[in-house]
């Protein structure tokens, strides 16, 4: 059985492995989408290029700075997010929303999540809770909201 203290050393050897070495970094010159992501509250920008067949995402990559966190969170939602469905993505969204914002301790959907269950330690922090999901934001305003900023400020994180 895992404890408490070796979920968070995983936490943060994951954190800082995506923080310095990003997957999907980068831009795609002929995206079908791109939305811009911006978190007042850290000064987190990100800009996620996503490109479209049909309704499936074969590409995803980002760009911009931020906290170890909110870059951790780009690197590895693209890596999951890759290949899905949009209805796919969509109820990643959702359960990678309900991790962070739950109170802490809560049921993780872990099967669903895989890799990404390792942001659950986030809802400890709600002041992080903006950095971790900044990216998700980022990607449903890229897929239903095109042209639109993304933001974290009218967030609740509770």
């Amino acid at each position: 059985m895992t404890g408490v203290s070796d979920l968070r050393d995983l936490y943060q050897e994951v954190i800082l492995d995506h923080n310095k070495r990003p997957r999907n970094f980068g831009a795609i010159d002929d995206a079908s989408r791109k939305a811009e992501g911006h978190n007042p509250l850290c000064g987190d920008r990100l800009t996620l290029y996503i490109k479209l067949d049909g309704d499936r995402l074969v590409d995803v990559r980002f760009s911009g700075s931020g906290c170890a966190i909110s870059k951790a969170s780009a690197s590895m939602m693209t890596d999951a997010i890759k290949g899905r469905t949009v209805a796919e993505v969509d109820a990643l969204f959702d359960a990678f929303h309900q991790m962070v914002t739950s109170e802490p301790g809560g049921v993780i959907e872990a099967a669903r999540l895989g890799k990404l269950a390792v942001f659950a330690g986030v809802a400890e922090f709600p002041t992080r809770v903006k950095c971790a999901s900044l990216p998700w934001h980022t990607l449903r305003t890229a897929l239903h909201e095109p042209g639109a900023v993304a933001t974290t400020e009218n967030e609740t994180t509770s």
